[in-house]
């Protein structure tokens, strides 16, 4: 196995490296849309590298869904700078913006939201406090799990597009926009792929 899915400090060398490298592509702003965003945290878990995502609390936007920790953005802020502040907010974890390694694509959600993602990595977390308020559970996937094969699968629509559902565990699927995300941060940065993600479908309950 590559000393990229055991080491958090391999992981970090070439995840730098390849998000240096890579064009991320901008969404402009348009009337009508909202901007947010979202980290992709990796953290070593039990020794392993690892994405934290979390599944939304029960209540308000996005209820009981998979997501990654994140928000949206406040007057006068970045994308970045409201990532890293939810990632505080949800889960009391705090990263210094200098340490942000880079960013993936603007994803256009059919909520309206334009979602921004950035990667950190996080040498030592400390224990994760979740806000009742905003996340049921936290949970945590593999580098390793993330770059198999098994995980993406595509499953054909009556309109002859496909839906992407990335199979993290048994009972745990995440479909687009945060499937999307997980789905460029595997080719992008695990496996060293050009990918882009803004014209895959989403789920009619995303609109909400």
């Amino acid at each position: 196995m590559s000393t990229l899915f055991e080491s958090l400090r391999a992981f970090r060398e070439v995840a730098s490296e390849r998000l240096s490298a890579f064009a991320h592509a901008t969404v402009p702003d348009a009337p009508g849309t909202r901007r947010a965003g979202v980290v992709l945290c990796v953290l070593e878990d039990e020794g392993v590298p690892s994405v934290v995502l979390i599944k939304r609390a029960y209540k308000g936007r996005n209820a009981g869904q998979w997501g990654l920790p994140g928000g949206r953005v406040d007057e006068g802020e970045t994308p970045e700078r409201a990532a890293l502040r939810e990632l505080h907010e949800e889960l009391g974890l705090e990263v210094d913006p200098a340490d942000l390694l880079g960013r993936l694509d603007d994803f256009p959600a059919s909520s309206g939201f334009t979602i921004t993602p950035v990667v950190v990595a996080v040498d030592e977390p400390g224990e994760l406090r979740p806000s009742p308020d905003e996340v049921h559970s936290v949970h945590r996937v593999t580098l390793a799990r993330l770059a198999d094969d098994g995980t993406p699968r595509w499953v054909p629509q009556l309109d002859g597009g496909r839906l992407l559902q990335m199979r993290l565990g048994p009972g745990w699927v995440v479909h687009p926009p945060t499937g999307a995300m997980l789905w460029q941060f595997r080719e992008v940065v695990l496996l060293g792929r050009d990918a882009r993600v803004a014209d895959f479908v989403q789920p009619d309950w995303t609109r909400r």
